[in-house]
């Protein structure tokens, strides 16, 4: 989920910016401190956005920089655990697929795929069921529910686990695919 925020906080502005303007100096120190950041509370810091109310600033004995109050915007991504998610496949394992979400990337461990039997291809490659023909390479769009997130300090580290399992879940082709099964498994109604 995405969520924006307010945040106050200070910066710092070396002596060697001085004559540029404070406001791109400000977007620039604040864009390299926080975006690609992980804050336990709040997610994944995606953007820093309208940078205002900026102090005079401060000089500390000893430190020739500025040091300026400010308010700024933020983009954060924060994944729940059982949100749905829409993502792209980004890569295929023995063991599963990683689906691109937002700024991360969920594993959907090869059990967690479909209820039926599913094995790589690597010829293909891709995911493929025998008795119904379904399939899952990279680049397909699919429905996922979040099972388990493992947040660290960075995106790099932190583990996102999904599953597509549930109705509604997986590839759109493959909703299509049941609901057509479901339609001919209906009895017919005797006159």
């Amino acid at each position: 989920m995405y969520y924006n925020y307010s945040i106050k906080d200070t910066f710092k502005m070396p002596p060697e910016y001085f004559d540029n303007d404070i406001e791109e100096v400000a977007v620039e120190v604040l864009r390299n401190k926080y975006e690609g950041t992980i804050d336990k509370d709040l997610g994944v810091i995606m953007a820093i956005y309208d940078v205002r109310d900026i102090s005079d600033g401060m000089i500390y004995p000893g430190d020739p920089a500025t040091h300026h109050e400010v308010t700024f915007d933020i983009l954060t991504y924060m994944p729940k655990v059982d949100e749905v998610v829409v993502g792209e496949v980004s890569e295929l394992i023995d063991f599963g697929a990683f689906v691109r979400i937002g700024p991360m990337e969920g594993l959907v461990h090869v059990s967690q795929i479909t209820d039926e039997f599913i094995s790589l291809d690597k010829k293909i490659p891709a995911f493929v069921s025998k008795r119904s023909g379904k399939s899952l390479k990279k680049g397909d769009v699919v429905y996922a529910r979040i099972s388990t997130i493992s947040m660290k300090n960075s995106v790099k580290d932190s583990k996102i686990a999904l599953t597509m399992k549930s109705d509604g879940l997986g590839k759109p082709e493959w909703m299509a695919m049941q609901n057509k099964d479901k339609a001919q498994k209906k009895p017919k109604s005797k006159k």
